[in-house]
């Protein structure tokens, strides 16, 4: 690919953002290639967890306002970054979001809209928009709010300011901050444990979490139990009893 590495290794597909010229802004090529990689990683049972990070020691910088190679017009241009946005959130596999370095505009939403942000103490974070006379796009409006609250939200949004690792885990906007030296092993951690579990399980948990906030209880109660149901007819649940009676780890295989 031209703006990214994809690599695979032992379940754990690890998206690396590559333009370091530009600090890893999103040109219309890696719009493209996003596109196709979450695309291709939906469709395949080998996959079990991403991770999503940024070469040479930045995350991304946001949309590059440059040009970029982007020939579709603006409206065009801005349902094909929808469709990126969406293509993330439907992945049945967990994501991380590894992130150095700046993470702001469509860079930030790209780590919010993982499952799990994990930074490094020298990361930092803005929804920049504001900066640059634009208003917040890339899914921000909808994750931003379910991270830190409507009122602190409008806050980051309107002021576009730029706030450190420490503020960002302060106010729930990643989940972890380790020092930069231990950030690859942490998150490797967090994958491998995340790749060994039952892949159909922890999508539905998924998706049940990320409905949660529209449905009502007894709308979440009837999910679970289907949920549950499915679980019960696959080989991992009775894999992870049979495990537990014999004091062994389980193997999970995702059917």
């Amino acid at each position: 690919m031209e703006t990214l590495h994809v690599a695979r290794e032992n379940g754990v597909v690890t998206i690396t953002l590559d333009r370091p010229a530009k600090k890893n802004a999103i040109n219309g090529a890696m719009w493209d290639e996003l596109l196709a990689t979450f695309r291709e990683v939906a469709d395949s049972s080998d996959d079990r967890v991403v991770v999503i990070t940024g070469g040479s020691g930045e995350f991304c910088s946001g949309a590059d306002l440059t040009g970029g190679g982007n020939d579709r017009h603006q409206l065009a241009a801005m349902r094909h970054v929808g469709d990126v946005a969406l293509a993330l959130h439907r992945l049945p596999q967990p994501t991380i979001a590894k992130v150095r370095g700046v993470a702001v505009g469509a860079g930030c939403n790209l780590a919010l809209g993982c499952d799990l942000v994990v930074a490094g103490d020298t990361a930092r974070f803005s929804e920049i928009f504001a900066k640059r006379g634009l208003s917040i796009d890339f899914g921000g409006s909808w994750l931003l709010p379910r991270r830190v609250g409507l009122h602190k939200a409008k806050e980051l949004a309107f002021f576009a300011d730029i706030i450190d690792a420490v503020e960002a885990e302060r106010i729930g906007l990643v989940n972890r901050v380790v020092a930069d030296g231990d950030l690859d092993a942490f998150v490797d951690d967090w994958a491998q444990r995340l790749a060994a579990g039952p892949p159909i399980a922890v999508a539905m948990t998924k998706r049940l979490l990320d409905n949660s906030m529209q449905v009502t209880l007894e709308e979440a109660l009837d999910d679970e139990g289907m949920s549950q149901t499915i679980n019960f007819g696959t080989s991992d649940t009775p894999e992870a009893i049979m495990a537990f009676v014999e004091k062994r780890t389980p193997r999970f295989k995702g059917r």
